[in-house]
């Protein structure tokens, strides 16, 4: 039987049997966020009408759901684009075979020994990767902190990057292998705050998680006092070369 890694997605055996340019699709997803249809044929380089079929597949599975394309700002003429996002069903497809049994273990901790031990539990979990990270992040100019740890986030199967703001970089995960655990207990997320934190030596504030029902993880980092230009390096969510298209 096949091993995979936790940057390797396994999808269902219904989702399996399928092509594996739908698998494609649904990576696209999980690792870039929310996309339209047109969007995807670029980044996959394929025709729409291809992207289309495999958008129905995978609406026909349950394993995405269409969305109203958010715009900032006033709207033009006409019809926003939709959006397709993973559901938790195509969700559950990447690396998360033993969430019921955690949720059964933290409840059995909480119920025995009360919320702080979760918390307690918590902060160990995300503890060996803030020991891991700080020996890369040492030396690391403190702007150029977030690009560094998006980095090792997607070396652990996170498939981060970092998008730039005015004022400030958001961290974007766009993958959790425990976001369905994290929905009953939040001590998870408040846990790796705590860390990124720590290791980017900043204030930093979390605007969406994947737990919450967001379609990615975004932790925002004001940029340092007396910075005004973001930096301009993206973490990579793949190991091939992409543009920021957002």
């Amino acid at each position: 039987m096949k091993t995979f890694r936790a940057s390797e997605p396994r999808l269902p055996a219904k989702l399996a049997d399928e092509s594996p340019t739908r698998d494609r699709v649904a990576q696209s997803i999980l690792e870039e966020g929310p996309s339209t249809a047109a969007t995807l044929a670029k980044r996959l380089n394929l025709t729409p009408a291809a992207v289309r079929r495999h958008l129905d597949g995978l609406l026909e599975e349950g394993a995405i759901e269409a969305r109203e394309q958010r715009v900032p700002g006033p709207r033009g003429r006409g019809r926003p684009a939709k959006v397709f996002a993973l559901t938790n069903e195509g969700r559950e497809a990447f690396d998360q075979d033993y969430d019921d049994l955690a949720v059964e273990a933290l409840r059995f901790l909480a119920e025995t020994a009360g919320d702080d031990a979760v918390m307690a539990f918590a902060r160990r979990r995300v503890g060996e990767l803030e020991t891991k990270y700080e020996k890369m992040l040492a030396g690391v100019p403190r702007s150029e902190r977030p690009q560094v740890l998006a980095q090792a986030l997607t070396g652990d199967g996170y498939a981060a990057s970092v998008r730039s703001t005015p004022g400030s970089d958001q961290v974007c995960q766009h993958h959790c292998p425990v976001a369905h655990v994290a929905e009953e207990f939040p001590q998870l997320c408040e846990a790796e705050t705590e860390v990124f934190a720590r290791l980017l030596g900043s204030h930093v504030q979390r605007l969406a998680t994947i737990a919450h029902g967001d379609g990615l993880c975004t932790t925002n980092v004001p940029f340092p006092v007396g910075s005004t230009t973001p930096t301009t390096t993206e973490a990579k969510s793949t190991t091939k070369d992409r543009r920021d298209t957002t």
